[in-house]
Protein backbone atom coordinates (compact mmCIF):
# COMPACT_ATOMS: atom_id res chain seq x y z
CA UNK A 1 0.00 0.00 0.00
CA UNK A 2 1.07 3.74 -0.84
CA UNK A 3 1.59 5.73 2.24
CA UNK A 4 3.41 9.10 3.11
CA UNK A 5 4.95 10.43 5.52
CA UNK A 6 4.09 9.17 9.24
CA UNK A 7 0.89 7.46 7.43
CA UNK A 8 2.92 4.15 7.07
CA UNK A 9 0.68 1.83 8.78
CA UNK A 10 -1.96 -0.22 6.32
CA UNK A 11 -4.71 0.58 6.28
CA UNK A 12 -7.78 -2.06 6.23
CA UNK A 13 -9.18 -2.51 2.79
CA UNK A 14 -13.07 -2.91 4.22
CA UNK A 15 -13.92 -4.88 1.01
CA UNK A 16 -12.07 -3.26 -1.00
CA UNK A 17 -9.45 -4.17 -4.12
CA UNK A 18 -6.35 -1.69 -3.83
CA UNK A 19 -3.08 -1.05 -5.24
CA UNK A 20 -1.41 -4.38 -6.09
CA UNK A 21 -4.11 -6.57 -5.28
CA UNK A 22 -5.49 -5.39 -8.18
CA UNK A 23 -5.38 -8.60 -10.17
CA UNK A 24 -6.29 -7.45 -13.77
CA UNK A 25 -4.17 -6.50 -16.82
CA UNK A 26 -6.00 -3.61 -17.29
CA UNK A 27 -7.92 -0.91 -15.64
CA UNK A 28 -10.66 1.77 -16.85
CA UNK A 29 -8.75 4.80 -14.81
CA UNK A 30 -10.81 7.74 -13.29
CA UNK A 31 -8.25 10.72 -11.54
CA UNK A 32 -8.91 12.12 -8.28
CA UNK A 33 -11.11 14.91 -9.72
CA UNK A 34 -13.51 12.28 -11.80
CA UNK A 35 -12.24 12.98 -15.11
CA UNK A 36 -12.08 9.22 -17.07
CA UNK A 37 -8.96 9.14 -18.63
CA UNK A 38 -10.24 5.76 -20.33
CA UNK A 39 -8.34 2.25 -20.38
CA UNK A 40 -4.49 1.83 -19.52
CA UNK A 41 -2.46 -1.32 -17.88
CA UNK A 42 -2.31 -1.44 -14.18
CA UNK A 43 1.49 -0.71 -14.05
CA UNK A 44 0.67 2.67 -15.65
CA UNK A 45 -2.24 3.13 -13.49
CA UNK A 46 -0.05 2.18 -9.98
CA UNK A 47 2.87 4.63 -11.20
CA UNK A 48 0.34 7.21 -11.77
CA UNK A 49 -0.97 6.51 -8.21
CA UNK A 50 2.72 7.03 -6.60
CA UNK A 51 3.33 9.92 -8.29
CA UNK A 52 0.20 11.45 -6.79
CA UNK A 53 0.58 9.99 -3.43
CA UNK A 54 -2.75 8.34 -3.93
CA UNK A 55 -4.10 4.62 -3.63
CA UNK A 56 -5.70 3.05 -6.71
CA UNK A 57 -8.88 1.55 -5.86
CA UNK A 58 -10.57 -1.03 -7.68
CA UNK A 59 -14.13 -0.11 -7.88
CA UNK A 60 -16.12 -2.47 -10.10
CA UNK A 61 -15.50 -5.28 -12.39
CA UNK A 62 -16.26 -5.66 -16.24
CA UNK A 63 -18.41 -8.24 -17.53
CA UNK A 64 -15.55 -9.35 -19.64
CA UNK A 65 -13.54 -9.56 -16.49
CA UNK A 66 -10.22 -8.24 -18.22
CA UNK A 67 -10.47 -4.82 -17.30
CA UNK A 68 -12.05 -3.16 -14.18
CA UNK A 69 -13.20 0.36 -13.12
CA UNK A 70 -10.61 2.16 -10.67
CA UNK A 71 -10.14 4.99 -9.15
CA UNK A 72 -7.07 6.89 -7.78
CA UNK A 73 -8.15 8.05 -4.20
CA UNK A 74 -7.01 8.66 -0.84
CA UNK A 75 -7.97 5.32 0.51
CA UNK A 76 -7.57 6.58 3.97
CA UNK A 77 -9.72 9.90 3.83
CA UNK A 78 -12.57 7.91 1.77
CA UNK A 79 -13.06 5.43 4.36
CA UNK A 80 -12.96 7.69 7.28
CA UNK A 81 -15.74 10.07 5.21
CA UNK A 82 -17.48 6.67 4.59
CA UNK A 83 -17.56 5.89 8.61
CA UNK A 84 -18.61 9.65 9.29
CA UNK A 85 -21.21 9.32 7.33
CA UNK A 86 -22.23 5.83 8.44
CA UNK A 87 -22.30 7.48 12.58
CA UNK A 88 -23.98 10.42 11.30
CA UNK A 89 -26.66 7.70 9.17
CA UNK A 90 -26.86 6.09 12.87
CA UNK A 91 -27.67 9.11 14.95
CA UNK A 92 -30.93 9.98 12.63
CA UNK A 93 -32.41 7.03 12.82
CA UNK A 94 -35.39 6.49 15.10
CA UNK A 95 -35.11 3.32 17.49
CA UNK A 96 -38.30 1.74 18.15
CA UNK A 97 -38.56 -0.08 21.73
CA UNK A 98 -41.40 -2.44 22.68
CA UNK A 99 -41.99 -2.97 25.95
CA UNK A 100 -43.80 -6.81 27.15
CA UNK A 101 -45.84 -6.90 29.97
CA UNK A 102 -46.56 -9.93 30.80
CA UNK A 103 -49.64 -11.54 32.21
CA UNK A 104 -51.60 -15.03 33.30
CA UNK A 105 -55.12 -15.72 32.56
CA UNK A 106 -56.11 -15.10 35.55
CA UNK A 107 -54.74 -12.40 36.62
CA UNK A 108 -56.58 -10.14 39.55
CA UNK A 109 -57.88 -6.84 38.76
CA UNK A 110 -55.47 -5.14 40.83
CA UNK A 111 -52.65 -6.46 38.83
CA UNK A 112 -54.06 -6.04 35.86
CA UNK A 113 -54.72 -2.39 36.67
CA UNK A 114 -51.27 -1.66 37.17
CA UNK A 115 -50.23 -3.69 33.84
CA UNK A 116 -52.50 -1.02 31.85
CA UNK A 117 -50.92 1.91 34.03
CA UNK A 118 -47.48 1.13 33.31
CA UNK A 119 -48.89 0.39 29.52
CA UNK A 120 -50.42 3.49 29.11
CA UNK A 121 -46.84 5.02 30.66
CA UNK A 122 -44.99 3.40 28.32
CA UNK A 123 -47.46 4.50 25.08
CA UNK A 124 -47.09 8.25 26.45
CA UNK A 125 -43.45 8.02 25.85
CA UNK A 126 -43.78 6.75 22.31
CA UNK A 127 -43.15 3.30 22.78
CA UNK A 128 -44.93 -0.07 21.74
CA UNK A 129 -46.71 -2.41 23.80
CA UNK A 130 -46.33 -5.85 23.86
CA UNK A 131 -48.93 -7.68 25.88
CA UNK A 132 -47.86 -11.80 26.57
CA UNK A 133 -50.60 -14.07 28.06
CA UNK A 134 -48.69 -17.08 29.36
CA UNK A 135 -50.48 -20.40 29.29
CA UNK A 136 -49.19 -23.03 31.91
CA UNK A 137 -50.40 -26.54 32.07
CA UNK A 138 -54.44 -27.49 31.77
CA UNK A 139 -54.53 -23.18 31.00
CA UNK A 140 -53.00 -24.17 27.56
CA UNK A 141 -56.47 -25.96 26.48
CA UNK A 142 -58.23 -22.73 26.64
CA UNK A 143 -55.99 -20.89 25.04
CA UNK A 144 -57.89 -20.58 21.70
CA UNK A 145 -61.25 -19.26 23.87
CA UNK A 146 -59.76 -16.95 26.35
CA UNK A 147 -56.95 -15.53 24.42
CA UNK A 148 -59.19 -13.45 22.23
CA UNK A 149 -61.41 -12.94 24.77
CA UNK A 150 -58.72 -11.42 27.32
CA UNK A 151 -57.29 -9.41 24.12
CA UNK A 152 -60.38 -8.04 23.55
CA UNK A 153 -60.58 -6.67 26.63
CA UNK A 154 -57.41 -5.11 26.74
CA UNK A 155 -58.30 -3.72 23.48
CA UNK A 156 -60.68 -2.06 24.59
CA UNK A 157 -58.87 -0.81 27.30
CA UNK A 158 -56.40 0.34 25.83
CA UNK A 159 -59.02 2.74 23.46
CA UNK A 160 -60.56 4.16 26.39
CA UNK A 161 -57.35 5.54 27.48
CA UNK A 162 -57.31 7.92 24.73
CA UNK A 163 -53.85 8.02 23.93
CA UNK A 164 -54.39 8.02 19.90
CA UNK A 165 -55.59 5.63 17.93
CA UNK A 166 -54.25 2.12 17.63
CA UNK A 167 -53.08 1.54 14.37
CA UNK A 168 -52.22 -2.08 14.03
CA UNK A 169 -52.84 -5.05 16.60
CA UNK A 170 -50.92 -8.33 15.48
CA UNK A 171 -51.46 -11.41 17.38
CA UNK A 172 -48.76 -13.81 17.57
CA UNK A 173 -49.20 -17.78 19.01
CA UNK A 174 -46.63 -19.46 19.93
CA UNK A 175 -46.34 -22.44 22.61
CA UNK A 176 -47.75 -21.63 25.85
CA UNK A 177 -47.73 -18.15 25.05
CA UNK A 178 -50.17 -15.35 22.98
CA UNK A 179 -49.14 -12.42 22.43
CA UNK A 180 -50.63 -9.30 20.76
CA UNK A 181 -48.56 -5.69 20.04
CA UNK A 182 -50.25 -2.88 19.57
CA UNK A 183 -48.91 0.29 17.55
CA UNK A 184 -50.39 3.40 18.82
CA UNK A 185 -50.43 6.56 16.56
CA UNK A 186 -50.44 9.75 18.98
CA UNK A 187 -52.81 12.22 18.71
Amino acid sequence: MIRRGNRDKPVPSAGYIINDRIRAREVRLILTDGQNIGIVSLDEALRMAQEQETDLVQISESSDGETVVAKLMDFGRFLYKKKKETADAKKKQKTIQIKELKMRPRIEGGDYEIRLKRAKEFLSEGKRVKFTLQFRGREIATMGKVGPEFFGRISKDVKEMDLGQVVEEIAVRGGPFYSKVFYLKGK
